[in-house]
């Protein structure tokens, strides 16, 4: 048994036998086909026969008895134990899966982060997805990877707000995980997640230039009436900064996305009613020495972590935006035509587990990285990207597929009918 389809066997009991053996193939399918990733494009290439009945693909996306709750718990606890001994680093971070169509359940007009700029907000439709990224340091170095290991569905007009989604899919990871601490980073949109009081877990985000902010909450005085809950009026972020002498400010090394850069930090803790009314958070302003860059405003709810070390987590965040871009670039994300009830969502979270798949077995298989094809016109490239993870799995998978299909084949027509197949894949590659 090869280490993929161990992984594969591994959520076995989120179905029943027949289930499974429609998902293997599914997945499979997904790995292998070229062009879009539309069901009947997976089922091409992963069941040309036709084996089973067309529809069954889609009825097990659509309406089959399982739950993607089992499948994230099954790659949550597998990505943990073999890629964090110590503390977990989690991202979250919400994105639009672009549909199109006038009936696909779940899927409204919203914000468009990508085309969005500071002077014009873009509006599309499609499904918005909260998404739960394990972030996991490679061992070749460079910048860290976001594995997904859970997903939701925002739908437009839900009671249920993005950032309650987000305390959701957390309290799920800390059942899941009962003996594991985390630190999850977010950015400003995700700054309520601080005053969830949520167990075994520390908040990185980003703090509003406009944020109220006060001293801690003074000591009772053992007077009468009700205690004071927050302390003296502070300036604002901003004014904050103009404000710290030049002695104060702390010379520190962050890590930005692999690369080691210099910054000043100033670090002061403050009460952020607003968001955290309960407890005090450690703001810390990180500053360009050359004075090109604008001042950048974090926070945390971690009383011990150091100003570098939270800056430095922040700037990791943006490795849950490249699995973003991955997942639909690369798995065709956003190309299962599946319009009724569980498909649509179930379809994009599949995408998403995928992803977080494809890395597991790459990172247990080839810990060095350097299975990519070096090319003349990339001399730099020191590590491998997702693309270089997915061509090196879909070699295997070919590979056995082809010994597995030549084996079987005791004629010379079987043998051509074998070849005509692996040739007609290949003909409409793109």
């Amino acid at each position: 048994m090869s280490a993929f389809t161990a992984l594969l066997t591994s959520a076995a009991g989120v179905f029943r036998a027949p289930s499974f053996a429609i998902f293997t193939d599914l997945i499979t399918g997904w790995l292998l086909a070229p062009g879009r990733r539309t069901v009947t494009a997976i089922i091409a290439v992963v069941d040309p026969a036709g084996r089973r009945a067309h529809d069954a693909y889609h009825r097990f996306v659509r309406d089959g008895v399982w739950a993607m709750s089992g499948l994230w718990r099954m790659l949550a606890t597998h990505a943990v134990g073999a890629c964090c001994p110590d503390v977990v680093s989690v991202d979250i971070d919400d994105t639009l899966f672009h549909k199109s169509g006038r009936k696909i359940e779940g899927a409204g007009v919203f914000r468009d982060a990508v085309r969005s700029t500071a002077r014009r907000v873009v509006y599309a439709t499609g499904l918005n997805l909260v998404v739960v990224t394990l972030r996991v340091r490679p061992p070749w170095g460079d910048m860290p990877i976001a594995v997904p290991i859970n997903a939701r569905l925002h739908r437009k007009k839900d009671s249920t707000t993005t950032v309650e989604h987000a305390v959701a899919m957390l309290r799920e990871l800390t059942d899941w995980l009962p003996d594991r601490a985390f630190q999850v980073c977010a950015d400003g949109a995700y700054a309520a997640l601080a005053g969830a009081d949520l167990p075994r877990i520390h908040l990185t985000s980003r703090m509003r230039r406009d944020a109220a902010l006060f001293e801690p909450t003074p000591p009772r005085t053992g007077k009468p009436g009700r205690p004071r809950t927050k302390g003296a009026r502070l300036p604002t972020p901003p004014e904050l900064a103009v404000q710290v002498a030049t002695q104060h400010w702390q010379a520190v090394t962050v890590d930005v996305r692999g690369q080691q850069v210099a910054r000043l930090v100033y670090v002061r803790d403050v009460l952020w009613y607003g968001a955290c009314p309960k407890r005090p958070v450690r703001l810390v302003i990180v500053r360009d020495p050359n004075g090109i860059e604008p001042d950048d405003f974090f926070f945390s709810t971690d009383p011990a972590a150091i100003g570098a070390e939270i800056a430095s987590r922040y700037a990791g965040r943006w490795s849950i935006e490249v699995t973003f871009r991955d997942t639909k670039q690369d798995l065709g994300g956003e190309n299962p035509q599946s319009w009724k009830r569980q498909g649509p969502e179930r379809a994009a979270c599949l995408a998403l587990w995928l992803h977080g798949l494809t890395w597991c077995w790459y990172l247990g298989q080839h810990p060095r990285g350097d299975t990519w094809i070096p090319r003349p016109w990339y001399p730099r490239k020191a590590s491998p990207s997702f693309l270089d993870a997915l061509a090196a799995l879909r070699r295997l998978l070919w590979s056995q597929r082809i010994t597995a299909l030549s084996a079987a084949a005791t004629t010379a027509h079987d043998k051509t009918k074998i070849t005509e197949a692996l040739l007609d894949t290949l003909a409409y590659a793109a």
